[in-house]
């Protein structure tokens, strides 16, 4: 990931808006040392964190990303399904297993495991290496959108 794009996004975005970081934050339910954090790339957010920001400037994940280079306004999934129930609908999606899923990306088998018991959720670099894989968005990956 990125951390350079991610902060010039965020950065645009919240200047666009006409908000201060420390507006940002209280909008989006984090402190500010949080957002300073991500504006000067020491930081990336949790998956949570992310989708909160895509979704208050009513952006795709991975325009804050800059995985993608427009800003296309569209309506998203709402909530977002939790990891565990979207996993089995995205190898569903993807056509492939579990496993093949933790082959090709790499991810340990058992992180895998833990997301389908709901133990724990992926980490935002794991969502990137699964879209990265499998040529598709973030969003799709975590379910706020289509293929």
């Amino acid at each position: 990931m990125n951390l350079s794009n991610f902060a010039e996004s965020l950065s645009e975005l919240i200047m666009q808006a006409g908000l201060t970081p420390s507006d940002f934050a209280k909008s989006i339910g984090c402190g500010k040392g949080t957002v300073s954090r991500y504006l000067s790339e020491q930081k990336i957010p949790a998956v949570d964190l992310l989708i909160r920001m895509a979704d208050f400037f009513e952006c795709s994940t991975d325009y804050l990303l800059g995985r993608e280079t427009e800003k296309y306004h569209r309506v998203f999934v709402k909530p977002c399904p939790t990891f565990q129930q979207r996993l089995p609908m995205l190898c569903k999606e993807l056509k492939i297993s579990k496993y093949r899923l933790q082959k090709q990306t790499g991810i340990a088998e058992s992180a895998i495991y833990d997301w389908q018991k709901g133990k724990s959720s992926p980490r935002l670099e794991n969502i990137i290496k699964i879209a990265d894989t499998f040529n598709c968005s973030v969003d799709f990956v975590l379910g706020r959108s289509k293929l």
